[in-house]
């Protein structure tokens, strides 16, 4: 008698190839890692072990002198500096439903009729947190933070926020009179910007990593830009800009550092993500501005304790069949204390937050 598989590891590897098919689709899945040299760090701990919540941890880079010579090391040690940020577990899921008369389906033939849909809700359900996560003041997302709370978050962000074009737009501790200082003419999106805000991510404190090369011929200082369609496209419009996709795009493009960069400019890829929504006709004279977001290292941390696993379910003396799926994580901005806590005077770790005029079509 020929041997089958087990019911139970059919159904598992079905949730694992939705997994990584999940992951394949999302347009974050190349700058995610388990490491703390990736944009978006992955961890899996509450997978092999109970609790509700994650760590995640920084550790601050040395920056006393050497001691040379002769001359004592002891009692000139530094201090090392390390802070933490917390990330609790939540319960996502969502669910098919289909008659049996209308589909005459196996349980097999109905995981494949509902994979696609479940699996586009997952992809975006893990993609908009992201964004989510990108925009939001202090774990609170950017539309229902108060001007009080965005007032606060620019104040301790200062060195990595910036309003249009230059800093000087920036109107200390206060959010809306910083983006009521945003021209429609002098403060788009421009090659210059975005050296502006490399700049910015390389000069912070503490400063913001760049991502490792893949390769050793690879630069190290590469960061990563994530910008809205609007955005995007005044910067394609700027002639510096392409002049040099004109005349540089191949070299840049091989780089395979940026296997999946739309563009490239002073070593950042730009990648377009479309559902990055306007902050609001916010500018001067209510123009509308859109964000845009230069990421180096832990920008963004990702708990998982539970990855999407599939539940069937028969209804109504079994004349419909669900198929549901659930998973446990979390999804948050990395920050990190720089006051006397953790939770004191927090600065965002891994990004520069832009923002730029982008008025609609």
């Amino acid at each position: 008698m020929d041997t089958a598989a087990a019911t139970g590891l059919t159904v598992q590897q079905w949730d694992d190839q939705f997994f990584e098919d999940s992951l394949n689709a999302n347009q974050f899945f190349s700058y995610m890692g388990t490491d703390e040299n990736s944009l978006i760090q992955l961890k899996e701990k509450l997978m092999k072990e109970p609790g509700d919540s994650v760590t995640f941890a920084l550790v601050n880079s040395l920056k006393n002198s050497a001691t040379t010579g002769s001359n004592t090391l002891e009692g000139n040690e530094e201090d090392l500096v390390s802070r933490s940020q917390v990330l609790t577990i939540d319960q996502y899921r969502h669910a098919v439903r289909i008659p049996v008369l209308q589909n005459q389906f196996s349980a097999i033939d109905l995981r494949k009729a509902a994979k696609t849909a479940l699996l586009n809700w997952e992809m975006e359900l893990v993609r908009d947190q992201i964004i989510a996560a990108l925009a939001s003041i202090n774990g609170v997302a950017y539309g229902t933070a108060t001007e009080g709370q965005k007032d606060t978050w620019i104040t301790d962000n200062n060195d990595r926020v910036l309003f249009g074009a230059a800093t000087s737009n920036y109107s200390a501790g206060d959010h809306s009179a910083s983006l009521a200082n945003i021209d429609n003419t002098a403060d788009q999106l421009t090659p210059d910007a975005i050296s502006l805000m490399k700049r910015m991510a390389k000069a912070a404190s503490p400063k913001i990593g760049p991502l490792k090369p893949r390769t050793q011929k690879s630069r190290s200082d590469a960061y990563v830009l994530f910008a809205g369609s609007l955005n995007l496209r005044n910067l394609k419009q700027d002639s510096t800009f392409v002049q040099a996709n004109r005349e540089a795009r191949e070299r840049g493009k091989g780089n395979p550092l940026f296997d999946d960069a739309d563009y490239i400019w002073d070593n950042v890829a730009i990648i377009e993500i479309e559902d990055i929504a306007v902050t609001g006709s916010v500018g001067a004279a209510s123009i509308q501005v859109a964000p845009v977001y230069l990421c180096g290292v832990q920008a963004i941390g990702m708990a998982v304790a539970k990855r999407p696993e599939s539940i069937e379910e028969d209804f109504d003396y079994k004349d419909k069949q669900g198929l549901a799926i659930r998973q446990w994580h979390e999804i948050d901005k990395l920050r990190f204390g720089t006051g006397t806590s953790d939770t004191a005077d927090l600065k965002q770790h891994g990004m520069v937050t832009g923002y730029f005029a982008a008025l609609a079509d």
